[in-house]
């Protein structure tokens, strides 16, 4: 694998290696100085033309933990305000001598037309309606990390199903490692099509919330909505929001509750639903840095002599001079 836009890229061998290399960095990251040299020399940089917090700064302390160095690109301030094209700009940032590319665009390819373009390494940090695999990557890991395996587990994803490039991701990897996936929607809020898609469809939340381990909420991604998909908030959260007495019934049943972030309390979740101890919102956020730790690893990392240490045969102890580093 040179690149990752997508799932495919990966495939149930390639998720498996990223999660177990995951149990690795989850261990760097709880150490006193959370770093590693294994990417000491390399540049990786942030190319978001699209607005992003959790996913951004993520995959920025991922590569800092490793020990690389970090470039941030604002599309808002640079010179595609002055009418420069992609192509110029990715030529423009290869040239100063990168490694690594993470965009981030809200239109369906990008990453992969920028992958043809450039020598770098690129990867999908989400892209339109498309994938988002490094999101499904930390959401199986964090199932795993509750739930032991996703291997016969029954998963619900609730919800913008249609412009939602997380449960396309999450579809394909929770498929992979062996989960009943089922979409919870209603019709207008559904694909045009599911035809490959290795799911189930239901239109009542109700008939589910008890028979799920994992009931995965989506948020209304209003901002890529051209019409009017449902007759109100109001109606969408009476039918398909996880409500206070939905949830109580989900806990009952032994189920966790996830939600790929930004959350609309109120809408898909009740605002005191989310605090419940069962809603593994903050665990999905804590285990993205050591998740994107894997996967840039995985893509450069050659220093494979600091893959030996206490967390199962990965990453052994601070080198000197990375603690140095961090101390001067």
């Amino acid at each position: 694998m040179t690149d990752l836009l997508s799932i495919d890229d990966l495939g149930a061998e390639g998720i498996a290696e990223v999660l177990r290399l995951t149990d690795s960095f989850v261990e760097v990251t709880n150490r006193p100085i959370p770093r590693v040299a294994a990417l000491r020399g390399k540049t990786v940089v942030s190319l978001f033309f699209e607005d992003s917090t959790r996913t951004r700064l993520s995959f920025e302390a991922a590569a800092k933990r490793l020990g690389a160095d970090v470039m941030t690109f604002s599309a808002g301030s640079s010179s595609l305000k002055k009418g420069e094209s992609i192509r110029d700009t990715i030529q423009t940032i290869e040239a100063m001598g990168v490694d690594a590319l993470v965009v981030r665009h809200a239109s369906a390819g990008v990453p992969a037309q920028i992958a043809r373009w450039a020598s770098s390494v690129v990867i999908n940090g989400g892209d339109g309606w498309h994938e988002h695999p490094t999101q499904a990557l930390l959401d199986c890991y964090t199932i795993q990390q509750r739930l032991g395996s996703l291997e016969g587990r029954r998963v619900a994803i609730v919800g913008d199903v249609k412009h939602s490039r997380v449960a396309r991701s999450d579809v394909k990897a929770f498929a992979a490692l062996g989960a009943d996936v089922t979409l919870v929607a209603p019709p207008t809020l559904l694909p045009p099509t599911l035809v490959g898609w290795p799911v189930g469809v239901e239109a009542d939340l109700d008939q589910v919330v008890e028979k799920v381990d994992v009931l995965y909420l989506l948020r209304m991604q209003r901002e890529r909505m051209t019409e009017a998909l449902v007759p109100s908030l109001r109606e969408y959260t009476a039918r398909f929001g996880l409500t206070s007495e939905r949830a109580a019934r989900a806990e009952d049943a032994g189920a966790i509750v996830m939600h790929p972030g930004p959350m609309n309390r109120g809408v898909e979740i009740a605002a005191e639903v989310a605090d419940r101890p069962n809603v593994v919102v903050v665990d999905q956020v804590r285990n993205g840095v050591p998740v994107r730790m894997a996967v840039l690893f995985l893509l450069l990392g050659s220093r494979r002599d600091l893959l030996d240490g206490p967390a199962g045969g990965v990453v052994g102890e601070v080198p000197e001079e990375a603690e140095a580093d961090v101390r001067g």
